[in-house]
């Protein structure tokens, strides 16, 4: 399943750290942000539920960026 959320993030370069910070959570398959229009694309893996998943990602990626949002 995939999904596409909008996220605020300051940079580039730290969307870049936020994909391989979701990608190493347990339910994602794959992660992708394009910072010029604020999108997420998020892949899960079989029987993940994005609802759960979802608050570890944004959790992950804040540590990267403190203020950084994903709305789901």
């Amino acid at each position: 399943m995939k999904k596409t959320y909008k996220v605020e993030v300051g940079c580039a370069n730290c969307a870049a750290k936020m994909e391989r910070a979701a990608v190493k959570i347990e339910g994602v398959k794959a992660a992708s942000i394009n910072f010029m229009l604020l999108k997420m694309k998020v892949e899960f893996e079989e029987g993940a539920s994005p609802a759960d998943v979802m608050p570890h990602v944004l959790a992950a990626c804040r540590k990267i960026e403190s203020d950084c949002e994903i709305f789901f």
